[in-house]
């Protein structure tokens, strides 16, 4: 099953110059679909934002959660007002004990990421063969053809028409070892905020080469998306890229070409942070599908003999210990479903959550409990969520008018940060402004919030590579500098430093359109106790 990823909501992201990507409609949740028949029925609730008692609520996701196991009608009904014995606990699906490891692909513009996505999902029985029959027919009748199995993850209208990926697609599937969320992003250069969305919820990257001659050298070139992606994958806080060299098919399976591709990458991933051992590489063909989930065959491809890439993904090792750091919930998007109930939706980066948890939304500080957690577009109710789950949470406590993308739900206070210092890596700024210096104006990324900075304070220039001090106070610096600052912003933000919390600790800064530097706080020098939301 596939859906788009939500829009950002509430006060909308600061514009950046030049680069205004256009959002397409996202479909209303599920978890708001299921309640439909029933908001139907009741006008009233509906209309006038009518909040149910938690006894309603819980009654409501048991009678669903027995549903998803089979019992419905005056079986759910029995249980759910308490005329049976039925375990419930053995009905929730909270049992699954494989990781949950999230995968965004990335890469230049027309690489193939979302026919690769709907190639593997098509392989692993995650989407019903009719679906891909029927977008197969659609792809034909717009004398598109090829383009068919990217319908699976580009399923508006606009990108359907454009052939280019807008919002980022999500989509799910399971392996033996692991669950597996994957999120599509946009290659254009115009929808960099959203693939910097997109990344921010992934833990491993699938950096997406077109091997075609030309292909590969518009997107490693200067002012290529493959450059580009490859440094935000790292910024966000991917640590591990499988690099896939996709079309094969289409140079013969050439090693020559693969070689030399392979060759010019290794160097510039390193330049970008990543040690070799973060990163292979591996050959597929995502329009034929071969060495996507089964080996490519020796007649095919006789000089390659490592794994398909689905091998590779469950081969990955993964970050341990975050479960036993401090509960962190960076929301993505939040919405009221037809209830008139809050719910918040964002990837655990740490810690454990269990339902009627009582939580704070940072930097508003306001407490709320945890009424519900649910995994997608699964509505049976979890007890417990852990590192890595993208999940929906129904909440107790605060309106969804005063919560916004880029808020942070955390058991133990997150500072509401209004200046910091950050050591700031400038890569290419770009004309009229070609000097980074006190005064400078940019959009920052950092996890799931976008917002307006300015730089206050030049402190010092360091050596790139040794990290010392070279030069104290300087006025200014240019390209391809490392310089210690101190960034206000313009609003407060919940962050932390990148030492207590990586993933809430690094960012990105952005200016016409285009990534100008790069990253992390390195200390926190003014918060707020409490902010007033203002509308």
């Amino acid at each position: 099953m596939t859906r788009r990823a939500p829009k950002k909501a509430s006060s909308p992201p600061p514009k950046e110059k030049a680069e205004a990507p256009k959002k397409a409609a996202s479909p209303a949740p599920k978890l708001e679909e299921a309640h439909k028949d029933a908001a139907d029925d009741d006008e009233e609730g509906e209309e006038g934002g009518m909040e149910f008692t938690d006894e309603e609520i819980q009654a409501e996701l048991k009678r669903m959660a027995l549903e998803e196991v089979g019992l419905s009608g005056s079986d759910a009904a029995s249980v759910v007002n308490g005329d049976d014995a039925v375990d419930l606990n053995a009905a929730l699906q909270d049992a699954d004990t494989r990781e949950n490891v999230n995968v965004v692909f990335i890469g230049h513009v027309d690489a193939g990421k979302s026919t690769i996505s709907g190639q593997l999902l098509l392989q692993m029985h995650a989407i019903d063969q009719r679906i891909v029959e029927k977008y197969e027919r659609e792809a034909k009748d717009n004398q598109r053809e090829s383009w068919y199995l990217a319908y699976v993850m580009d399923n508006i209208a606009e990108e359907k028409a454009k052939g280019k990926t807008i919002e980022v697609g999500r989509a799910l599937f399971a392996t033996d070892k692991r669950k597996y969320t994957i999120l599509d992003a946009p290659g254009h250069k115009s929808y960099v905020p959203n693939m910097i969305a997109g990344a921010a919820q992934a833990d491993v990257g699938i950096l997406v080469i077109s091997a075609r001659k030309g292909e590969f050298e518009a997107g490693y070139e200067r002012g290529g998306q493959t450059r580009e992606h490859a440094q935000l994958a790292k910024t966000v806080g991917i640590r591990q890229l499988v690099v896939v060299i996709n079309k094969m098919d289409d140079i013969g399976w050439d090693k020559a070409r693969y070689d030399d591709i392979e060759g010019k990458l290794v160097t510039f991933l390193k330049t970008c942070g990543f040690a070799r051992k973060d990163f292979s590489f591996l050959p597929i063909s995502g329009l034929t599908g071969r060495n996507i989930v089964k080996r490519v065959e020796s007649s095919v491809c006789p000089w390659f003999d490592g794994p398909c890439l689905i091998e590779a993904l469950d081969a990955l090792e993964m970050q341990q210990g975050r479960d036993k750091l401090a509960f962190r919930l960076p929301i993505i998007d939040k919405f009221k479903d037809s209830r008139g109930n809050s719910v918040v939706m964002g990837k655990v980066e740490t810690g454990t959550l269990n339902v009627h948890d009582n939580v704070i939304i940072m930097p508003t500080h306001v407490p709320v409990e945890i009424l519900a957690i649910t995994v997608d577009d699964n509505v049976v109710p979890l007890r417990s969520a852990k590192p890595g789950d993208n999940i929906r949470l129904c909440i107790k406590g605060e309106s969804t008018d005063n919560i916004s993308a880029g808020f942070v739900v955390c058991k133990d206070p997150s500072p509401a940060v209004v200046s910091f210092d950050a050591q700031v890596v400038v890569m290419e700024l770009m004309p009229p402004k070609l000097l980074f210096s006190a005064g400078f104006e940019a959009v920052m990324h950092i996890h799931t919030a976008v917002e307006e900075c300015t730089v206050t304070e030049l402190q010092a220039q360091l050596n790139r590579n040794t990290g010392k001090v070279e030069k104290r106070r300087p006025a200014f610096v240019r390209n391809h500098s490392v310089v210690m600052c101190r960034i206000t912003m313009n609003r407060p933000v919940a962050v932390e430093c990148f030492s207590d919390f990586q993933q809430l600790g690094r960012f990105t800064l952005r200016d016409g359109g285009q990534s100008v530097a790069f990253g992390k706080i390195v200390k926190l020098v003014e918060t707020v106790e409490r902010l007033e939301v203002t509308k």
